[in-house]
């Protein structure tokens, strides 16, 4: 009898190790905006390395749809904006881009897709009413492709929409409602996505409200503030994220979908290209942002927390700059999957940096010692190399802000020659620059080595990664034979 209670208790432990292995876990936004991005099978094994199970991509890009293949990961696949017409205007167009870009990948290689985001902040202000008219036939028809498709029930669609969408006339949360120039669209796409089982998803930027705001209180902006609180009635908010949050929540009762269910589609904070975007405020608000995650924990308004999905997993140095420098360094890591800071991410454990990322050769490119930085061609070059080449860390407060005339000049030289590969002729600069193998990299400012397209390790058999579980379930039946041929 004993022995079978051991055995019962082992199997029990064995049961419970398979089932919750993989179920908890971290949500990120995977951007591939990169000169240089790192191989799509080395990004998926970085996420489930440091605990990510969910991914939100902003375009159905084949190489991450590939690999993401019988990962374990869930997708949340995007449509970029500029698709929104077309797709708005012709059914047979979303049908097709659901086969090419949903169900094919389903099908064929295993991937888990659960959403379709429709769009990317389509509402912005900035982008003054391109997608009002859009939108919502867009993601109607989508909607309608993945029931031709027979995906309904599996994958749902949704519209990432910027916290702008609602707003508070008096400042406090339980006035929240949806923009009044928006209302009507919001309250029409909202019902749809409850109709057919879709979440709200929601952007919400902290960094931005301190970015916009120069009198903005800094400490509102992080999770353990000192800040004074907003008083809203019986609801005391000690945070930004919290207010703005429950800001859409009372949005959302007003108009009478108080049981939406919200997804957070981006959400974190910038290491470089502003005084504020830095590895210290980086690491506070993003450790107390998983902190929560990590804890269940929700809102005053909403208890039970959403899916939150971390923004952003790398950085990418071919954004668009036009809303900030910091555009190019949201990620948690840096471009080529190393670790910027560390992070607490459960279980006792912190990140891990990507394996099998192959550099180009440890080299790198500098001004002259005969040059003088103050020659009107070294300017120019300078100008012409941050023309095609990521020069965002020598801005004011960031990480590069502060190199000599001399090192400024070479950091451009450098981050041009690194862009174009370390090709012959890309470090010469009518004779001002030179080749070196010392590292001129000084405190926070990292002059770059970029990856090697041409020498990454070859996708290994995503099968790999789940003969742990099939481990266990030969276990499991194995024990199960040994107490029923006991009994």
């Amino acid at each position: 009898m004993g022995k079978h209670y051991f055995l019962y208790f082992f199997m029990l432990f064995l049961v419970s190790e398979g089932l919750t292995k993989g179920v908890a876990g971290l949500a990120c936004n995977w951007g591939l905006q990169s000169t240089h991005p790192l191989q799509a099978n080395i990004v998926v094994k970085l996420m489930k390395d440091n605990g990510f199970n969910k991914v939100k991509l902003f375009e159905a890009d084949p190489e991450a749809l590939k690999a993401l293949g019988k990962s374990g990961i869930q997708v949340m696949v995007g449509i970029p904006n500029d698709l929104l017409a077309p797709l708005a205007s012709n059914v047979q167009a979303a049908v097709d881009w659901v086969q090419q870009n949903v169900s094919k990948y389903i099908s064929q290689n295993g991937a888990d897709i659960r959403y379709v985001a429709v769009g990317n902040e389509p509402f912005l202000k900035t982008y003054k009413d391109m997608f009002l008219h859009t939108t919502l036939p867009a993601l109607q028809n989508i909607q309608a492709a993945l029931i031709k498709a027979g995906l309904g029930q599996k994958v749902k669609v949704t519209v990432p929409l910027n916290a702008d969408v609602y707003q508070s006339d008096s400042g406090l949360p339980s006035a929240g409602n949806f923009r009044a120039d928006i209302h009507d669209l919001m309250i029409s796409i909202i019902k749809f996505l409850r109709d057919n089982g879709g979440p709200l998803t929601i952007n919400i930027y902290p960094f931005l409200s301190l970015y916009a705001d120069p009198n903005f209180p800094v400490d509102f902006a992080f999770f353990n503030s000192t800040a004074a609180p907003v008083v809203d009635g019986s609801i005391t908010y000690t945070n930004v994220y919290d207010a703005n949050f429950d800001t859409l929540i009372s949005a959302l009762e007003k108009n009478g979908f108080g049981s939406m269910p919200v997804i957070i589609g981006e959400v974190g904070w910038p290491t470089d290209g502003n005084s504020n975007a830095n590895i210290e405020y980086a690491r506070r608000f993003n450790q107390g942002l998983l902190d929560r995650i990590l804890a269940g924990k929700g809102t005053p308004k909403r208890r039970t927390p959403p899916d939150v999905y971390l923004f952003s997993l790398i950085d990418e140095d071919n954004k668009s700059t036009l809303p900030g420098n910091f555009e190019r360094h949201w990620g948690i890591f840096n471009f080529d999957g190393s670790i910027k800071y560390q992070l607490k991410i459960g279980g006792g454990k912190g990140l891990v940096s990507a394996k099998g990322v192959k550099y180009l050769a440890r080299q790198w490119c500098v001004m002259s010692p005969q040059a003088s930085p103050s020659d009107p061609s070294v300017q120019e070059s300078m100008t012409y190399a941050c023309t095609y080449a990521d020069c965002t860390s020598l801005g004011f407060g960031s990480s590069c802000g502060n190199l000599d005339p001399k090192k400024n000049a070479s950091y451009t030289f450098n981050m041009y020659y690194q862009t174009m590969d370390q090709r012959k002729g890309t470090c010469s600069f009518n004779n001002r620059s030179v080749i070196t193998t010392i590292d001129p990299s000084q405190g926070s400012c990292r002059y770059e080595i970029m990856i090697d397209l041409g020498k990454h390790e070859r996708p290994r058999n995503s099968s790999a990664g789940r003969r742990p579980n099939s481990l266990i379930a030969a276990l499991i039946l194995a024990f199960m034979l040994i107490i029923c041929g006991g009994l």
